[in-house]
């Protein structure tokens, strides 16, 4: 597995000298690492797991259901149920998903899609707002789909949703451009309220070589930057969501949310062992906190140092594996747990993402 040097960014981030790549971020990482979804990867297993994943989760007419929230869907869902269905090599099933997406989420004039779907209200569609999460991962499965089964409609709607990413969720905070969680509601006037989660690194390659612009190697390399200082607590661990103010200043915490490493920031260290960034601080934080406290629960409460008293789900387990076996992955993918082990949606699909992760890393 290559490894990358990194020159300073925007940020300072004096506990880190490693944070762009001196090739760049885009090529380094596409070169020492096999990260976009492939047909001819689908393992046996995958394809068994991904039965299992939508036999629970998927109705036949390709949404994608959240367990765990009430039964609502999102475009976060959606676009894994793309990923896992084109790894899969089952194009009825992404068909049936996209066509759901496209007709319930897809707005026509951005490209973007709208975040929540909630079958209980009329319309279910009440917040036309995107998640940013959700969005990467729709245009990374459809111009991935787009090349593998030549497919040119595929290829133009995931040009459309990139292109929409890079119009309506980009904003520049001290000379660095960063990703904005959604299109609304995350610019206070003084500052940004961001997720690091949504930073999908593996996506980014097939993205930048779909949609060639130079925007999509400053979100990757001044969003590393920033991810190095995002770190809270005793542990140094990633947020779930934090602050920043218009000037690039170090990130605070986030007005209105607590500051806490769980749910969403889990995402963190498995996109970034995704992507080859072995050691990238927001990966070794959570690394050795895992190896030091094996039986951490699902969530730290970053602003007092306590842990809290949910425990972990499977899924977030398979991201713990992937992540503290980045150097070396010892563990198989075999040997990770089971969507059969998840409780619900969420942790089923962090489940999958972690299979994926480790499959492309250990090629």
């Amino acid at each position: 597995m290559a490894m990358y040097s990194y020159s300073m960014a925007v940020f300072r981030t004096p506990s880190c000298a490693r944070l762009l790549p001196r090739r760049g971020f885009l090529a380094g990482i596409a070169a020492g690492a096999a990260i976009v979804p492939s047909l001819a990867r689908a393992s046996d297993q995958f394809v068994s797991e991904w039965e299992i994943f939508r036999s629970r989760f998927v109705t036949n007419d390709g949404r994608v259901v959240d367990t765990g929230n009430g039964g609502i869907s999102h475009s976060e869902g959606q676009g894994y149920g793309l990923l896992f269905s084109l790894r899969a090599g089952d194009r009825g099933s992404f068909d049936r998903i996209l066509d759901w997406t496209d007709r319930e989420l897809r707005s026509d004039q951005t490209g973007l899609h709208a975040w929540r779907y909630d079958p209980t209200l009329s319309p279910p569609v009440s917040d036309t707002n995107n998640a940013t999460d959700g969005d990467l991962a729709i245009a990374w499965a459809l111009i991935e789909a787009g090349r593998q089964w030549q497919w040119d409609s595929y290829t133009q709607d995931g040009l459309a949703t990139a292109n929409g990413i890079l119009r309506s969720l980009t904003v520049r905070a001290g000379g660095s451009l960063l990703l904005l969680p959604g299109a609304h509601g995350f610019d206070s006037g003084d500052g940004f309220t961001l997720n690091p989660s949504y930073y999908m690194f593996p996506a980014f390659p097939a993205l930048a070589a779909a949609l060639p612009d130079p925007a999509w190697e400053q979100l990757a390399s001044n969003g590393l930057a920033l991810l190095s200082q995002a770190r809270f607590g005793r542990w140094n661990l990633p947020a779930d969501w934090f602050g920043i103010d218009r000037q690039g200043g170090s990130p605070t915490d986030a007005a209105g949310r607590e500051m806490q490493f769980s749910y969403d920031a889990v995402r963190v260290p498995l996109f970034l062992a995704w992507a080859g960034l072995d050691d990238h601080p927001a990966l070794v934080s959570p690394a050795s906190f895992w190896q030091a406290n094996p039986g951490a629960p699902a969530s730290v409460d970053l602003a007092i140092n306590e842990l809290g008293d949910d425990p972990a789900s499977s899924g977030m387990h398979a991201i713990r594996q992937v992540s503290t076996g980045a150097a070396g992955f010892a563990a198989m993918p075999d040997r990770l747990p089971s969507v059969r082990q998840a409780r619900d949606y969420y942790s089923a699909a962090l489940s999958m993402l972690a299979q994926m992760a480790l499959a492309d890393r250990t090629l």
